[in-house]
């Protein structure tokens, strides 16, 4: 199994919709790379390493495929459209990262 992980940086300007991208960007990745996502879960960061600092990331969304390859190949035909949807609840630059599931 794979995680491919997207990262949203956090910042002073940073503006991110947690309820646009919970129920409206994810559900479109769900339905745009069917059966090959496995799974899906999003975090929203709440603070830093101590309380009342501000976290990383403002939202980390983690997707579950069975490979690289999987991955790629249920994306790849979707990319354009899946990344025009950034605009819509972030101005932050997404960080991606593919990592092997080991745990």
């Amino acid at each position: 199994m794979v995680k491919v992980s997207v990262f949203y940086p956090n910042g002073k300007s940073t503006r991110f919709d947690i309820g646009y991208y919970c129920d409206r960007h994810i559900p479109l990745v769900q339905r745009l790379l069917g059966s090959a996502l496995k799974s899906v879960s999003v975090e929203h960061g709440i603070c830093g390493e101590r309380p009342g600092t501000s976290p990383a990331y403002v939202a980390m969304g983690h997707l579950v495929f069975d490979s690289v390859e999987a991955f790629q190949s249920s994306f790849g035909p979707h990319a354009q459209e899946i990344m025009a949807d950034i605009p819509r609840y972030t101005n932050a630059q997404p960080i991606l990262q593919i990592s092997d599931v080991k745990l």
